[in-house]
């Protein structure tokens, strides 16, 4: 029998977290056929993969990316792909374009992610012909998906569908019974259609584009908890997920999280809840040290299901002037960033009374936690027409003026034009043991790529192979803090089982999701950075990964899809190589095929 694909020779890992062996596999009809200890034949097989020296792995899963828009614009969402990423998720943070009107998702979605308002409009007024979740999960079924897709309803969607938008973002404002009703029967109908659960958010710091209610915090931030259990029930009754991210200002927020999941106070049916954090964020030096050991007690003492989504990496930012969400914490911030007029802005941050109230809320002793650690010596210019304040923080420039750093921060913006000052900054994940802990904690999950979003801001598409990366070196430097098939399974097997996404392994019988890895190149090229042009956004200039020596092939239904920097022809074009996976789907292995087929 012949194969469609054979990869000969790698260090295969199977994503169970067994260890690895020097395997051939054989890939026919879109799944894994043999996987064998010796050679197999390759008569008639098309295409030959020489893994000699290579890991051969589980595609990736990215379990937080906001691709929804973009899916519908480029639906081989290259980005991610290239980097081995084989299954990902949409309707992340609340947001998802299923119910809500074009213009109301284009409101709800584009200040929040950091996406040209224009281009979702568009996308989603060229593109949308589905009223229902069914119809929509058909229509991303039906598109040349590269990847495998999976996605949530989102709560902000949600809301805004029953309420209409104003009344959605009006903190006075309350559901009625029949609207919450309404909600939970919306809900059911998107978990029948396939969808895996709901995502919240509660951080207010997220905010509307457009111009009708522009600078209103999202939806979901004003939903009571009498209305999140009524949804949450409807979660529980289904065996489904929540994600979220907890109010950073109300400590019982991160609370009610473990107790609305606990299978003690809930009649013994709990609900997984996966939340967005920043573990070891510079503005919270001691969070990390009660983070893994407070969840681990509340679960257990609960019998509550909470994880948190986690990047692997150092959350390193860029911003183009003050084009970054973290001003979003201030009320001055917002205020800029409410302008979209560039002359407007820049005659607003010269303006002395409001300096004057940015500095009082910038001095403010904030006694809850925050995104960003207000400390502008941490804080370098990259780009900017005054060549001389390059590579110089706007503290250290603020030292030189005899300035408060603030107002040196926008004396710099408006002497140079508000969007030609590039700067960057970590806000998290910056110390290594730290971050290693975090890599090995049982209540971590591996994830919160934003993929497809703050597009000026960050590029974290390759977060996996960053976190490969630092597993190899630990061990070459004699100080593991996994184990390379500990790692793999945490990227691939773990994620996929928690959320209830048929991905994640790489035996006999598993669909044929793979990527080939030379672990020559985990080198600096994983930690570099790049921009590249986007041509569906007009042109924009987007932060990307490029480490192309590192991923020798990546492959989604037994498909070569990626191979040495190059994708195939027609790729998320005419080609279609992933597809949409509903929660609760499982792929028949060929002995249950045979069954099926028998009876």
């Amino acid at each position: 029998m012949t194969y469609d694909v054979i990869i000969r020779d790698g260090l295969w890992f199977d994503g169970t977290g067994a260890a690895p062996q020097t395997r051939n596999l054989g890939i026919r009809d879109g799944v894994v056929a043999t996987v064998s200890a010796g050679p197999l034949d390759a008569t008639g097989c098309p295409d030959v993969i020489d893994a000699a020296g290579k890991w051969v792995m589980p595609g990736f899963i990215d379990v937080h990316t906001h691709y929804d828009a973009e899916i519908l614009l480029d639906p081989g969402l290259r980005e991610s792909v290239r980097h081995g990423v084989t299954t990902l998720l949409l309707g992340n943070c609340s947001l998802s374009t299923v119910y809500a009107d074009t213009e109301d998702a284009a409101d709800l979605f584009s200040r929040v992610e950091a996406v040209p308002r224009d281009f979702v409009l568009g996308a989603l007024e060229s593109n949308k012909t589905w009223s229902t979740p069914a119809q929509y999960i058909d229509k991303l079924d039906a598109l040349p998906l590269g990847p495998n897709v999976s996605s949530m309803l989102g709560h902000s969607d949600l809301r805004t569908a029953v309420l209409g938008l104003e009344r959605a973002t009006d903190r006075d404002d309350r559901p009625t019974d029949a609207e919450l009703q309404t909600m939970a029967k919306l809900l059911d109908q998107a978990l029948d259609a396939g969808m895996l659960g709901m995502s919240g958010m509660d951080a207010p710091i997220d905010k509307l584009d457009g111009e009708r209610f522009r600078s209103r915090a999202l939806p979901s931030t004003f939903a009571t908890w009498r209305e999140r259990r009524r949804l949450i029930k409807v979660l529980r009754k289904r065996g489904r997920i929540l994600q979220s991210a907890p109010n950073v200002d109300s400590p019982v927020s991160a609370l009610m999280f473990f107790l609305t999941s606990s299978r003690i106070l809930n009649r013994r049916k709990g609900v997984r809840m996966s939340l967005l954090v920043s573990a070891d964020a510079k503005s919270m030096p001691l969070a990390v040290h009660t983070f893994g050991r407070g969840a681990r007690l509340l679960n257990k003492v609960l019998a509550s299901s909470v994880r948190f989504q986690h990047l692997p990496v150092p959350f390193t930012l860029y911003s183009d002037g003050i084009d970054l969400p973290v001003f979003e914490e201030f009320g001055a911030g917002t205020a800029a960033l409410h302008l979209r007029d560039q002359l407007e802005r820049n005659e607003l941050l010269a303006d002395e009374s409001y300096r004057r109230e940015f500095r009082r809320q910038f001095d403010r002793v904030k006694l809850g936690p925050s995104l960003w650690h207000r400390d502008f010596h941490d804080a370098v210019i990259v780009e900017c027409p005054d060549n001389s304040l390059i590579g110089k923080s706007f503290g250290a420039i603020a030292d030189e003026r005899g300035l408060h750093p603030l107002d040196a921060f926008l004396d710099i913006l408006v002497e140079n034009g508000e969007r030609n000052v590039r700067w960057t900054t970590t806000v998290a994940n910056h110390r290594p043991k730290q971050l290693d802990k975090l890599a090995a904690d049982p209540v971590v999950h591996m994830g919160f790529s934003d993929a497809g979003a703050h597009l000026r801001n960050m590029a974290f598409y390759n977060f996996p192979l960053r976190l490969l990366k630092r597993t190899r070196d630990a061990h070459r430097a004699g100080k593991p803090f996994l184990t390379v098939e500990r790692a793999v399974y945490r990227l691939t097997a773990e994620v996929a089982e928690w959320f209830g996404l048929d991905a994640g392994t790489l035996r006999e019988g598993d669909r044929a999701d793979f990527v080939v890895i030379d672990p020559a190149h985990l080198d600096e090229s994983v930690d570099s950075y790049n921009e590249e042009a986007v041509p569906f956004y007009g042109g924009l200039r987007r932060m990307v990964n490029r480490n192309d020596a590192t991923v020798v092939a990546t492959g989604v239904g037994g498909s070569v899809v990626y191979r040495s920097g190059e994708f195939c022809e027609g790729y998320g074009q005419t080609v279609k190589s992933g597809r949409y996976l509903r929660a609760g789907e499982r792929h028949a292995r060929p002995a249950q095929r045979a069954l099926s087929a028998s009876a």
